[in-house]
This record gives structure tokens, C-alpha cells and sequence, in this order.
């Protein structure tokens, strides 16, 4: 990806060409649904896609049992750079704040090669 791209992406100046809500799933729920929008998206030749994760549930400072959060947030980025995904792929970055900033991410996809 270009600089001259790049930046515009991350001040939030480029419109996604889709986007999937992943936030409410399961990780057995979001996997497959993930895998099957990033290859349908990179078949037809998308480029920029949003995927939303959501941010995870706050921290209660009273738990006596602290639990992980945000769990899709942490996974998708590791998905995202294992195969088959990896060969879509070609840039992660969180979002800006227009598209939903920390709770979801820019996925920024190679060029389709043609035959």
C-alpha cells in the first residue's frame, strides 16, 4: 500500500467497500462468518473492508475472578494473518474513529490476480 493511501485510510477519508459485524459472536460463530466475507470480498475485487469486533466489555474493578475481554477483538487480527486469509490480506490497522475507532479494524486487501 502507498503512503499517499495509507494515510488517507487512517484519518478515516477512505469509504470501506463492505463491511461485516462480527461483535456479539462467539469465536465458533465468527470465524467461519469472517473467513467467508474476507475471501467473498477479495473475489470481487474489494480492496478496503471493515470488520467490526467491538471493544470488549469494560474491566469490573470488584471482580474477584478477572476475566478476559474483548476476545474477538485480540483473535481477528490473528485470523486475519493465517491461511487461508493471509493470501487476501495484505494490511491490518484499526480503525478511525468514524468507522468505529477501537472496536473494529481496517482490512485492506491485496489485488486480485488476473488470469
Amino acid at each position: 500500500m502507498d503512503t499517499k493511501t495509507y494515510g488517507k485510510m487512517k484519518r478515516g477519508k477512505l469509504v470501506p467497500e463492505a463491511r461485516i459485524d462480527l461483535h456479539g459472536m462467539t469465536l465458533d460463530q465468527a470465524h467461519p462468518s469472517l473467513t467467508r466475507f474476507i475471501l467473498t470480498s477479495y473475489s470481487r475485487g474489494f480492496r478496503l473492508v471493515l470488520v467490526i469486533t467491538g471493544k470488549g466489555q469494560k474491566d469490573d474493578p470488584h471482580d474477584p475472578m478477572p476475566q478476559q475481554r474483548g476476545v474477538l477483538k485480540r483473535q481477528v487480527p490473528l485470523w486475519l494473518r493465517m491461511a487461508p486469509l493471509n493470501t487476501a490480506v495484505m494490511d491490518v490497522t484499526e480503525a478511525h474513529i468514524r468507522h468505529g475507532g477501537g472496536g473494529a479494524y481496517y482490512v485492506y486487501l491485496r489485488r486480485t490476480s488476473r488470469s
